[in-house]
């Protein structure tokens, strides 16, 4: 494994579980991760609560104040060089990443989905799984790219769906496995030298 401490910056829009299961995975597993700030684009979400638990520096940033997109990206840009981020972990940031962040992170934005991509993109994969009545959905570790959910797939894990499913259990499994996968598909690309 690289022993180069690298500097993360997790994205992530609301309730922020996966937020908090890489941060005990990573003390946990002691692995050469640092992470150094969350993004944030929802001033009262949760996340920022976990993330001040954690001894977290949060950077919240509201769209609405900026012209586009792009001019929104240039500032959240400059906060992560500020601050020296090496990767970017999406965790449940509910917006696409454009042009501006990709192309001062390409090949360094990783992003969890809660499907079997390519089935199910977007931001209702879960219950898009269930109202198609499939048997089986899952979780997909991806790289970013200027798709929805398009990037290179790193990982997957399958989900059953029970027939007698709500709703709500789908997403307590699917929420369950993301809480490991993430962190495990982190470890291994750290292992590997892809991180």
């Amino acid at each position: 494994m690289n022993s180069d401490v690298k500097n993360i910056a997790i994205f992530a829009s609301g309730e922020g579980t996966n937020f908090t299961a890489l941060c005990d995975s990573f003390r946990k597993e002691k692995l050469p991760i640092n992470v150094k700030l969350l993004v944030c684009d929802h001033r009262n979400a949760n996340v920022l609560n976990r993330a001040k638990k954690e001894d977290v520096p949060t950077f919240v940033i509201n769209f609405k104040d900026y012209p586009d997109k792009a001019a929104a990206e240039t500032v959240i840009a400059k906060k992560l060089a500020e601050t020296g981020i090496d990767f970017i972990l999406l965790a449940g940031y509910m917006r696409i990443v454009g042009p501006t962040l990709l192309a001062k992170y390409e090949g360094k934005i990783i992003n969890i989905h809660p499907a079997l991509l390519p089935k199910f993109p977007g931001r209702h994969g879960i219950e898009d799984a269930y109202q198609a009545g499939v048997d089986e959905t899952g979780v997909t570790i991806h790289w970013v790219d200027s798709g929805i959910d398009s990037g290179k797939v790193i990982a997957q894990r399958a989900v059953p769906i029970y027939k007698d499913d709500k709703l709500s259990e789908l997403e307590t499994r699917i929420h369950a496995t993301e809480h490991k996968l993430y962190p495990e598909v982190v470890k291994q690309l750290l292992e590997r030298g892809e991180m």
